[in-house]
């Protein structure tokens, strides 16, 4: 079963060195996954001050600067991983290291047919 990670957090909260250590940490959380089959794909975001939010209302294109919705945590980032079940999924969420200061949303992904394979 496929699910889907969403790290949210608040960007401020993070010094350098606490970054570079997550970046560390969840980088070896994602080839230990792999060794057991269960990685499917995982990245950080650039800060949310370089997102694009699009709507398309009449036809016509409308581009914002930012996320579409105000929060007090931005999405960071994600995983995506291919466990037994909603409980492990939650077992590894519990480990990721942002967890510590912020939240990871974990859903369960659609299987569509007739998608071009992952690269």
């Amino acid at each position: 079963m496929k699910f889907m990670l969403l790290v949210y957090g608040t960007e401020s909260t993070w010094t350098e060195e606490e970054r570079d250590a997550c970046m560390a940490e969840s980088q070896a959380m994602c080839h230990e996954l792999a060794e057991q089959g269960k990685f499917l794909a995982a990245s950080p975001l650039h800060p949310v001050a370089t997102a694009r939010s699009v709507r398309v209302r009449g036809g016509e294109r409308l581009v914002t600067t930012g996320p579409f919705a105000e929060t007090t945590e931005q999405l960071g980032g994600y995983y995506v991983i291919d466990v037994e079940s909603m409980e492990e999924a939650l077992d590894f969420a519990s480990k990721i290291p942002p967890a510590k200061k912020g939240t990871i949303e974990v859903r369960p992904v659609f299987e569509l047919e007739g998608l071009p394979p992952l690269k």
